[in-house]
């Protein structure tokens, strides 16, 4: 029998597939069907700090403080006023899906203020979380606002939230970033266990008949693995962090490359959307 183990995050693991954040774990039904198809852990759906403002309006001061650090990327997110995923309802689930499956669980956060993202994560941690993936995604639209200052700004959340739990942090990152090495380093430095190359995030499209600027996201394809075996290969045996590719992962061959590349994990999202949950039991 191959031993497919691998570990991340410190976690022991069946194997080198695990769900990305995607709404399909928002089913404790659909998790089971991971679980049994061959996951080796899953990331819950992420948690918005932005809708939780839309919800009640009353965060204080302490969340407030660095709010203008990721204002500009807010503009980008999608509409939230309809999401579905309560800070008490993500807990829940959080807690449901512990006692429903045996793998490992990570919880996803999405945040916009310092405050916020500790305060969070504190909560995901004693609702049972394995660990914490902190989805980012920082985008300079001030022409006064530099690179160094945007990296700063990250790594003093990453900081903050690895000091405030006692589980594994993983940094899902954008793409964008100029010297992902050099970052990576001061976010290990920072505390940080894994980084997860890279963040998929709604874009901007003009809607030519509305007249309207509306966020999209499209479902990964295989072209999109290049990059991130490339970015992969790069960072193993230069970091402490653990590796997992998300974005692109789609069949056996791609995960297959993925450990090549040096990662510890391969994350799948989109392939489950289009070809369904018990594609991982044939990838």
């Amino acid at each position: 029998m191959i031993d497919f183990s691998t570990n991340y995050l410190g976690l022991k693991l069946k194997g080198p597939i695990v769900v990305a954040s995607t709404p399909l774990s928002e089913s404790l039904d659909n998790m089971r069907r991971m679980e049994d198809a061959g996951a080796a852990a899953i990331v819950l759906t992420s948690l918005f700090e932005e809708q939780l403002a839309l919800e009640s309006r009353a965060l204080d001061e302490d969340l407030s403080r660095g709010t203008e650090s990721f204002a500009e990327s807010l503009d980008y997110l999608p509409d939230l006023s309809d999401y579905r995923m309560t800070h008490e309802v993500y807990l829940d689930h959080l807690r449901q899906a512990k006692a429903a499956v045996a793998i490992p669980i990570m919880a996803s956060l999405n945040g916009a203020t310092t405050g916020g993202w500790v305060r969070y994560a504190r909560d995901m941690e004693e609702a049972g979380a394995d660990a914490i993936e902190l989805n980012t995604f920082a985008l300079a639209t001030d022409r006064s606002q530099t690179s160094a200052e945007l990296e700063s700004q990250l790594l003093e959340l990453v900081d903050n939230v690895c000091r405030a739990v006692k589980v594994p942090v993983a940094v899902k990152l954008s793409q964008s970033f100029t010297s992902i090495p050099n970052l990576v380093a001061r976010l290990e430095d920072a505390g940080m266990r894994g980084v997860a190359i890279f963040n998929r995030f709604y874009q901007p499209d003009f809607d030519i008949e509305a007249l309207e600027v509306r966020p999209t996201l499209h479902f990964s394809t295989p072209s999109e693995l290049l990059p991130r075996l490339h970015w992969a290969a790069i960072l193993y045996g230069h970091t402490n962090a653990d590796i997992a590719i998300t974005g692109g992962v789609h069949s056996a061959e791609d995960v297959l490359k993925s450990i090549m590349a040096g990662a510890n994990v391969a994350m799948m999202a989109s392939a489950l959307h289009i070809h369904g949950i018990e594609h991982i039991g044939r990838v």
